[in-house]
């Protein structure tokens, strides 16, 4: 993949001497493990544990770079702004800035931890004018299982385990108490995740995203990413494991298709209802 553009994104600036606290605090990553050459994934939940944003966090001098789509970037902020209250922190939406990826190194470049986890390095630069289509990139990210907000799940709407944040990096159990946590917590050491990230394949080419996924004429989940013959989609995964334990086909509209659960995340479908795919 040659350098790929990325547009729609928007690049948020938290610094000052309370940056980490502050952020550690709030959000779903544990800033202990980000070091200064990588992003890596997180999120700022409800008190239900839903997913409130998404970004990608980096180190910057002085703090931590959000980066996020560019229709979430105001309201993140306005969030951020709301529990400031006197913590030592400048908050500020970056003036707009090329965002771009590339299978390749390159200067500047900073490891993308989601895609090195699924076992395919991907780097993530800023400020370097890219030229390449953000196609190939989302051919690569559907392939692998990794989602995306509004391409692949509704924002306040999804837990991090449904979209793979506790397999990715992007979602701690060892730090301390951030918004969100007891839930997300509860959900972990219970094994109470129900829903996933699959990859979706098909025949033919797949119905628009939105589809909702069917077995014995009972949805089970829902399209989202969809690139010719394959797409992603978040499953009730207990559903799934029910379907092909009793032989019925899994549909995206009228079209049979193939689910898998990534292979890099060591999940499986449970043989019954009273497992979970919480595998690994």
């Amino acid at each position: 993949m040659s350098l790929a553009a990325l547009p729609d994104r928007a690049l948020l600036a938290v610094t000052g001497a309370d940056a980490e606290d502050f952020l550690q605090g709030l959000i779903t990553t544990d800033l202990g493990a980000l070091t200064v050459d990588e992003v890596r994934p997180g999120a700022l939940l409800t008190p239900q544990g839903k997913i409130l944003f998404a970004f990608l966090i980096s180190r910057i001098d002085g703090g931590f770079r959000l980066d996020t789509t560019a229709d979430q970037a105001p309201a993140l902020l306005k969030r951020l702004t709301l529990y400031k209250l006197r913590a030592a922190v400048t908050l500020a939406q970056l003036a707009p800035t090329p965002v771009g990826v590339s299978a390749e190194p390159r200067p500047g470049a900073l490891r993308d931890v989601r895609f090195e986890t699924a076992g395919t390095p991907l780097f993530r630069l800023y400020g370097e004018d890219a030229a390449g289509d953000a196609a190939a990139y989302d051919a690569h990210r559907i392939a692998l299982g990794i989602a995306e907000p509004g391409a692949d799940y509704a924002l306040q709407d999804t837990f991090p385990h449904d979209v793979l944040l506790d397999k990715n990096g992007g979602l701690s159990f060892r730090k301390g108490c951030y918004v969100g946590q007891e839930v997300v917590s509860r959900m972990q050491h219970r094994g109470t995740a129900r829903r996933r990230v699959v990859t979706v394949e098909a025949e033919s080419p797949l119905p628009t995203s939105g589809t909702e996924l069917t077995a014995g004429g009972k949805t089970i989940g829902t399209l989202g990413s969809v690139l010719g013959r394959r797409g992603l989609a978040i499953v009730r995964v207990d559903k799934v494991g029910d379907a092909l334990a009793t032989g019925l086909p899994v549909l995206a509209g009228e079209l049979p298709v193939t689910l898998a659960l990534p292979a890099w995340t060591g999940l499986s479908f449970p043989t019954d209802s009273a497992d979970e795919a919480q595998g690994g």
